[in-house]
């Protein structure tokens, strides 16, 4: 896989890269989008493949693959996370936010507060808030620059309201793997407060070397009884637009009162979305990831020396995902200032570190899965930006 390969993505209807001057005032011919979290690679060679077959039969009619699908979704937690799911348990949706959708729908009720340790991936509070919920955030602390939870402080802020945590494993936007120690922790927390636990592992292929993802239910096996694990082929294989996500839950009472909620509103995957699923979850889109990883901790490097080579900026050190989170409060700047220089100066389109949450306000995050080139045009033009401060 060449993932040097610059594949034009302008005037596709491209959110990423089409929406750039309509959102933030800069030009897709000029830019460089930097924000929506899909990558500027092509698929495993497998998908494509499959999905050429699928369009060639000429008829997209009702389907039945449920086994095949399931199996696939099997074979991969399997065979890369040391996790055995049984088929039962695994239900689709419209993609991860959905997801997340249908477990506020099916296991809390309006009012009831969601904790979310932040910040964190804003589409979970935007969610919570639409669906008539309280976003309770418990803010993370920063420890040798990276993120980690402190459950005392947790505990004092629980007013007994509190039905649900949405736990991201790994980490958006700080790039953590959490320990077997820390999940236990979440864990042991959702225990003494009589919380759900809603685990999204959509980043967990993701990983760089010297660490490894540790599926919830592998790690704290007795937390099952409170656990829906959420996972996707979206982010790793770039299939985010067939919008198709797992909810997998392990416990058969919790299982049963999803599944009557999703007959209730018919809730079903697409045909399109899960032919690719099966696919990617294969020996080839195994070998494809192996290949990705490294490329996507390669341009990390080069994006985290560049940047902390400027005087009042720090890149997070990541340990798994392709979004950089970087921090700009040492430039004693106000955070409109930094911003513009970002999106004006350099033309560059990152996410708003407010839209994480406390504690995101001085940061901003960048789309690092994309080809080296670009990369290194991103390091060119912040050094520019920021030339004053050097």
């Amino acid at each position: 896989m060449d993932f040097d390969k610059i594949i034009d993505r302008r005037g596709t209807n491209c959110v990423k890269w089409d929406m750039m001057e309509p959102l933030y005032g800069v030009s897709p011919e000029e830019g460089l989008a930097m924000w929506v979290a899909d990558t500027d690679f092509a698929v495993p060679e497998v998908v494509s493949a499959k999905m050429l077959e699928m369009a060639d039969h000429g008829i997209y009619g009702y389907e039945n693959r449920e086994s095949e699908y399931k199996g696939a979704i099997q074979w991969w937690m399997e065979n890369r996370h040391g996790w055995r799911v049984d088929a039962d348990a695994i239900f689709t949706t419209t993609g991860l936010v959905n997801g997340v959708g249908m477990c506020l729908d099916t296991f809390t009720d309006p009012g009831d507060g969601i904790v979310l340790f932040t910040p964190v991936y804003h589409a979970f509070a935007k969610v919570i808030r639409l669906a008539g919920r309280e976003v309770v955030e418990c803010q993370m602390v920063q420890e040798n620059g990276a993120y980690s939870m402190d459950f005392a402080a947790y505990d004092a802020q629980m007013t007994g309201k509190e039905k649900m945590v949405i736990l991201c494993s790994p980490h958006n936007p700080g790039g953590r793997v959490w320990s077997q120690d820390e999940l236990q922790g979440v864990a042991d927390f959702c225990k003494r407060h009589d919380l759900m636990l809603i685990s999204d592992e959509i980043h967990h292929d993701l990983v760089f070397s010297g660490h490894k993802h540790l599926p919830m239910p592998v790690a704290v096996p007795e937390v099952i009884d409170r656990l829906i694990m959420l996972t996707a082929p979206s982010k790793t294989f770039n299939i985010a637009g067939l919008h198709t996500g797992q909810v997998i839950i392990p416990d058969e009472a919790l299982r049963e009162r999803f599944r009557r909620r999703m007959l209730a509103i018919y809730l079903q995957g697409n045909t399109a979305g899960e032919t690719a699923t099966i696919a990617a979850y294969s020996s080839e889109g195994a070998a494809y990831v192996d290949a990705l990883v490294p490329y996507i901790e390669g341009n990390k490097a080069l994006f985290d020396e560049a940047v902390n080579a400027i005087p009042g900026l720090k890149s997070m050190a990541l340990q798994s995902t392709y979004l950089a989170w970087v921090d700009f409060s040492d430039t004693g700047m106000e955070r409109a200032e930094f911003t513009r220089r970002v999106e004006q100066d350099a033309m560059i389109v990152a996410n708003h570190g407010t839209t994480f949450g406390t504690g995101g306000e001085t940061f901003l995050r960048f789309n690092l899965g994309t080809q080296r080139a670009r990369v290194e045009e991103a390091c060119a033009r912040l050094a520019r930006a920021f030339s004053d401060l050097q």
